[in-house]
């Protein structure tokens, strides 16, 4: 079990596969930005088995957008086994892969879709398309990659106004969609635009059957009917910070301790054995909480 220096134990892992993506949305913090060439399918095997190794159970694939690589396929198939195996995507280019990814061994996928309304949807993505969006949600929610998990940033001005059409639409698909309001996180943009998602608290907490506690960060998550809410806040949240279990890989091999952070990566490019044990062990100890709060 990889335990950091403030007693947070890390189960999940979220290997970044590309920097490339087919969209240019304007809020995008580049999880997986790196500058060099992407990791092999074999390197990414070799890695996500050193984290089994030392105690991780959940993998997400992530990017950039993962599905503009051609071999993602084989990317998922030599993963190691893991209790979960899930992918966050636009959804640009889902419906051709969904077949194909569940053979491989994908379990679910999380689909980023901030507005339903396709003008601005096509603004706000700088050119995406929103029907392939939704028929890649229809088609994930057949081969059975669920439960999905639609990522809605909430941006004032923008789309707060969409929140109780995106809850219809969630509706739509009978509890096998999972509807996450995520707050807008402050990297690349002056402000402008910022909710605080704990506002929509009270609302959910007096409307759901259930409200369950997740051990990931302690988060909340509403449970309706047909469909079910979490609210995401990733900053200004000593609680998420606190409960944190997850490390991340970028799509050139280095360790990231913190999504918030670029000052502290750790190479394990090209290492095997106890060596890329050892070198992961150590990247653990770097990590601490962004935000602690008082």
């Amino acid at each position: 079990m990889l335990v950091d220096r403030f007693g947070r134990k890390i189960t999940n892992l979220r290997i970044s596969v590309t920097s490339r993506c087919n969209l240019n949305c304007f809020y995008c913090h580049r999880e997986g930005y790196h500058s060099g060439d992407e990791l092999s399918p074999d390197e990414i095997a070799e890695i996500a088995e050193a984290f089994k190794e030392l105690g991780i159970r959940k993998v997400k694939i992530t990017g950039g957008e993962p599905l503009v690589r051609k071999d993602i396929v084989e990317v998922v198939e030599k993963l190691p086994k893991f209790d979960e195996i899930s992918m966050t995507t636009n959804g640009q280019l889902l419906s051709r892969y969904v077949d194909d990814l569940k053979r491989a061994g994908l379990d679910r996928v999380n689909v980023s879709l901030d507005t339903l309304d396709a003008k601005k949807y096509r603004a706000m993505t700088r050119g995406g398309k929103i029907e392939r969006v939704i028929e890649g949600i229809e088609e994930a929610i057949k081969a059975g990659l669920t439960p999905v998990k639609l990522n809605m940033v909430l941006i004032a001005g923008l789309n707060l106004d969409e929140i109780d059409g995106m809850i219809e639409f969630a509706r739509r698909f009978r509890g096998k969609l999972i509807l996450q309001f995520i707050e807008l996180v402050n990297l690349n943009y002056n402000g402008e635009g910022y909710f605080d998602v704990f506002r929509l608290k009270e609302r959910f907490e007096r409307s759901a059957r259930e409200i369950r506690v997740r051990g990931m960060q302690k988060r909340r998550q509403y449970i309706f009917d047909d469909f079910a809410v979490e609210l995401v806040k990733p900053v200004d949240n000593s609680e998420f910070c606190h409960s944190c279990n997850r490390i991340r890989v970028t799509a050139d091999g280095k360790i990231k301790p913190c999504l918030m952070r670029n000052d502290n990566l750790v190479d394990v490019r090209g290492l095997s054995g106890e060596r890329l044990l050892n070198v992961i062990r150590d990247a653990i100890l770097l990590r601490e909480p962004y935000y602690r709060g008082d």
